[in-house]
């Protein structure tokens, strides 16, 4: 034993790191275990915002090719009345002689609903039923009518530059609290329209990306718990052995940092926490990602039984068990919404698919006690035009069109904001994308102006140079 003292005695802290019986990881990488006291010290430790929170989390809900508001949240009666008529100028307050086509009325009949006597459509009769938990934000607009760069800007507050996206601003200012889980989480993004940008830290340091997850995990119910986020297993090596070969790794990646101390090394820091995250996420995704605990009248709410909702359900589901276990930001995707043509079809399908779901997260949520501290949104890059495209269509809309919020701070059965009398262009009330942004912020806890990294010399934040916090919806 004395042989064995003189030894370590002689040994330096990094040789005894190096020769430790289950490697260098566990010590080295301690800022990002599990242990309360090393995640203290680690750049996801949970943080206090700047003041106190109406909201705690995020759920957003991304209606990818933008949602025709004019079918859906927006009632317009003057659309309807004049369905089938030409347009020009003078019909939306200008002058000239420009015409623009056919107006083409709403493709469902709208209703009002609840005490709040919101107006609605019969595209969403089960999220309907919720319109008293509803903030409508029918003044929306935003810079391009294009998708690309209105999703990306819609994300990232910019078209133009890679920025970090919202919830990448979100887990950088919280931290998280869960160590074993991303604090940001995007279920089934698209791979384009700007693709991981969307989801992405861009400059500030590479552990406040968001991690999609997509495949198996997101059609239906009965997908294996180990199969649900590709690659999460190894069924070759034992858990012993995998944290063996990890942590050979990463004592190359340590090395590797340690030599290029001069430089800026988030890179090398995302690959470590990535890596050592992924390790630990084997034990706790899976579980948060097996239904099998819900009951089956949870399941049945969400739609999982049925074809249509089941994937977008699952989705939803997922995103519950996700906020419950601590993540803070979780984006759930819908693509389709696009419609330049068969628009009666194609909206009834994409409403039909998420309806119910979002109902039923609504529902979960409230009944769970979760949907005061909980902001939800829903909605897409842009709107649609009140005039026809083709002879069932409507184009791009980025002048004026509808998103919603529901709990986290927000007044409940609320309509703000308006458009003109055909729904082309927000007249009042108007939210622009970086206003919105600086809201969702605020209701964090967070002074859009004072979240902020320096990055090349500068300090930037999510909003820019812009953003005024949309106070009239706030509780």
């Amino acid at each position: 034993m004395n042989d064995i003292a003189q030894q370590l005695a002689m040994m330096s802290r990094r040789e005894l790191l190096k020769t430790a019986s289950v490697g260098f990881g566990y010590l080295a990488f301690a800022g990002l275990s599990t242990q309360a006291a090393a995640r203290e010290a680690g750049p996801l430790a949970a943080r206090a915002p700047h003041f106190a929170p109406r909201a705690k989390r995020v759920i957003f809900l991304c209606m990818q090719g933008g949602p025709s508001h004019v079918d859906t949240f927006d009632y317009k009666p003057k659309l309807q009345a004049n369905d089938g008529k030409e347009a020009s100028s003078t019909t939306f307050g200008g002058t000239g002689r420009a015409r623009y086509g056919k107006l083409l009325g709403p493709q469902a009949k709208f209703r009002q609903r609840g005490e709040s006597g919101l107006w609605i459509s019969d595209l969403f009769p089960e999220v309907a039923k919720h319109a008293d938990d509803l903030c409508l934000l029918r003044g929306m607009h935003t810079d391009v009518p294009a998708h690309s760069q209105a999703f990306l800007q819609m994300h990232t507050g910019t078209s133009r530059f890679v920025r970090p996206s919202l919830g990448s601003w979100a887990l950088y200012g919280l931290g998280t609290e869960n160590a074993n889980l991303p604090g940001f989480i995007s279920l089934n993004p698209p791979s384009g329209q700007g693709g991981a940008q969307n989801y992405g830290s861009a400059f500030l340091p590479a552990v406040y990306q968001g991690t999609p997850i997509r495949g198996r995990g997101m059609q239906g119910a009965g997908a294996a718990p180990t199969s649900q986020v590709p690659n999460i297993a190894n069924p070759q090596l034992s858990e012993l052995a995998q944290r063996r070969q990890l942590d050979f790794i990463q004592e190359l990646n340590q090395s590797k940092r340690a030599q290029e101390e001069h430089l800026a090394n988030s890179q090398v820091d995302g690959v470590i926490s990535s890596y050592e995250l992924a390790f630990r996420m084997q034990d706790t995704v899976p579980e948060v990602m097996n239904l099998a605990g819900e009951t089956s009248a949870t399941q049945a709410a969400y739609g999982l039984e049925n074809r249509e909702t089941a994937t977008f359900g699952r989705q939803c589901l997922l995103a519950r068990r996700f906020l419950e276990a601590g993540v803070r930001f979780v984006e759930v995707c819908q693509t389709g919404w696009d419609q330049h043509r068969n628009l009666k079809d194609g909206l009834a399908k994409q409403s039909g698919a998420v309806d119910q779901p979002i109902a039923a997260l609504l529902a979960d949520l409230k009944q769970r006690d979760l949907l005061k501290d909980t902001l939800v949104i829903w909605g897409g890059e842009f709107g649609r035009t009140p005039v026809a495209q083709g002879a069932d269509g409507r184009g791009h809309n980025n002048l004026g069109y509808t998103m919603w919020m529901a709990g986290g701070g927000v007044r409940s059965g609320l309509s703000y904001g308006e458009t003109d009398e055909y729904g082309r262009e927000a007249i009042d009330g108007r939210v622009h994308i970086h206003d919105l942004h600086a809201t969702i912020l605020h209701l964090l806890g967070f002074d859009h102006k004072q979240l902020t990294y320096r990055y090349a010399g500068r300090d930037f934040r999510l909003t820019d140079v812009h953003g005024n916090v949309v106070k009239d919806i706030l509780v």
